[in-house]
């Protein structure tokens, strides 16, 4: 368990120095601002759509480590899906991270998104971690005011 602890953090590292789909979107279809107001997290996301499904997605944003990695693991894993996959996606992916049992396995169908599981165990960091899926969420949603983890 130690070394996929391991593994987990040098992932989420990794997403954090080095984020994918880190760039703004000039011609993206729909944008959402986030904020969290507990930590100054801030992310914007861009998504380019083709119909319901995310053709493209974009962030860009500063925050914490867990923050911009979860954005950046996001970005991956719902671009390419309807946005009824992604809403699916963050339900299973909010659930993973808020739950009271730390150590019951990640649900299979996360993927990589199983490296955030631990935040569990830091209930201050949730927020950090759902940031920006509230913002994909108000993007695909066309809402205009900021989304929060509040």
């Amino acid at each position: 368990m130690a070394d996929l602890r391991e593994l987990y953090q040098e992932v989420i590292l990794d997403h954090s120095k080095r984020p994918r789909n880190f760039r703004e979107m000039a011609d993206a279809d729909r944008t959402a601002v986030g904020h969290n107001p507990l930590c100054g997290d801030r992310v914007t996301v861009f998504l380019k759509l083709d119909g319901e499904r995310i053709a493209d997605i974009a962030f860009v944003g500063q925050g914490c480590a867990i923050s911009k990695a979860s954005a950046s693991l996001m970005s991956e894993v719902v671009k390419g899906r309807t946005a009824a996959e992604a809403e699916r996606l963050f339900g299973t992916f909010h659930e993973m991270v808020t739950r009271d049992d730390a150590r019951a396995s990640p649900p299979a169908d996360l993927g990589k998104l199983a490296v955030l599981a631990g935040v569990s165990e830091f209930p201050v960091r949730v927020k950090c971690a759902t940031l920006a899926w509230h913002t994909l969420r108000s993007a695909l949603a066309g809402r205009e005011a900021p989304a929060t983890t509040e």
